[in-house]
């Protein structure tokens, strides 16, 4: 069974923010679908629409009828998968009794003509059908690893998932080599957060997301610091990148923005998450500690980066607390010596 820990290290490719979509549904009649992709935990509303209660979440029509309701997902990229999360909170008499995963690959295929052949594909079996339990979370295990476009979920026979997730990695696309100017440290282009000293209130990955920051909660805040030091996070490219200029942005924090940070980086041909975090310790500095001012968007071209040797991996240091938004490294790919 995946570990949380695990979890928090991978991507979850099923993400609205990375353009995850549902592309097909045989019901929604309650509920869209897409809204079981955000990332934002599920509320409970007491409100009602035309069609009935509102919830957050994709909800079918009680079928009346032989079958069961299933949906099409395609991934915010070509992504392998580790593990799932299926989660009906605030589903209590309305929740499926049991679900189902399968994937396919299918690159370059539009929307269209997917919908139009999806029973022509060669499904894979990555969960096979199991038990639901309303109002709670869920943790499933892929049992295959192989590169994917698109999911295919079954709930049986009918009812409401409030939130679904995709544990995994996002395949790289080579077709970035040679491109300039790069956002390296995007988590659509592979990056991901490996760990951070602390995240009470936003986790260290909000900040790898390319969309605009919607609140303060949707970037990376420490709680205050009361003790000497500073906070600090690491990133590992989806490939070795030179650097050529980078933005830091501290949209929404104001009053707990960070006060100056510093980027420190190296060139690692293998390792593990773990001896990352020590050997981080020693690592050049890529961007010496620069002021910041809160709810801004931080320029710093070229002339702010102190060399331009191949990175794979990025600490961002924050000083000595505090919380920034987004993060974003421009710089082109290299392939590895």
């Amino acid at each position: 069974m995946t570990t949380n820990n695990e979890v928090n290290n991978l991507t979850n490719v099923a993400s609205i923010d990375l353009g995850a979509n549902v592309i097909y549904t045989t019901d929604e009649f309650f509920a869209a679908a897409n809204r079981m992709l955000a990332e934002t935990a599920a509320v409970f509303k007491d409100e009602y629409d035309e069609n009935g209660h509102w919830m957050d979440g994709w909800e079918t029509r009680r079928k009346r009828v032989e079958g069961n309701d299933h949906c099409i997902i395609k991934l915010g990229g070509l992504s392998k998968i580790k593990s799932f999360l299926v989660d009906t909170s605030h589903f209590r008499g309305n929740y499926p009794l049991a679900v189902s995963i399968k994937g396919c690959r299918a690159k370059g295929v539009s929307d269209e003509e997917f919908i139009s052949k999806k029973d022509d594909f060669q499904w894979i079996e990555l969960l096979e059908q199991s038990n639901l339990k309303g109002d709670s979370k869920h943790y499933f295990d892929c049992k295959s690893y192989e590169e994917l476009t698109h999911l295919r979920m079954d709930i049986y026979p009918d009812g409401g998932i409030a939130r679904f997730k995709a544990f995994g990695t996002l395949c790289f696309d080579e077709r970035l080599y040679g491109k300039e100017n790069v956002n390296v440290t995007s988590m659509r282009n592979g990056a991901r957060a490996v760990y951070a000293n602390n995240e009470f209130f936003g986790p260290l990955k909000n900040i790898l997301k390319d969309n605009v920051a919607i609140n303060m909660g949707d970037g990376w805040e420490t709680r205050r610091r009361r003790e000497p030091g500073y906070d600090w996070g690491i990133i590992e490219l989806a490939q070795p990148a030179i650097i050529d200029n980078i933005m830091v942005d501290t949209n929404f924090f104001k009053g707990n923005y960070a006060d100056s940070f510093s980027i420190c980086a190296a060139y690692l041909d293998e390792t593990t998450d773990s001896a990352v975090v020590t050997q981080s310790m020693f690592w050049e500095e890529l961007v010496s500690k620069q002021k910041l001012q809160m709810d801004s968007q931080h320029e710093f071209d070229n002339s702010y980066i102190l060399h331009n040797k191949p990175v794979t991996h990025i600490r961002m240091n924050i000083f000595p607390d505090g919380g920034i938004s987004r993060l974003k490294m421009y710089g082109k790919f290299v392939k590895k010596a």
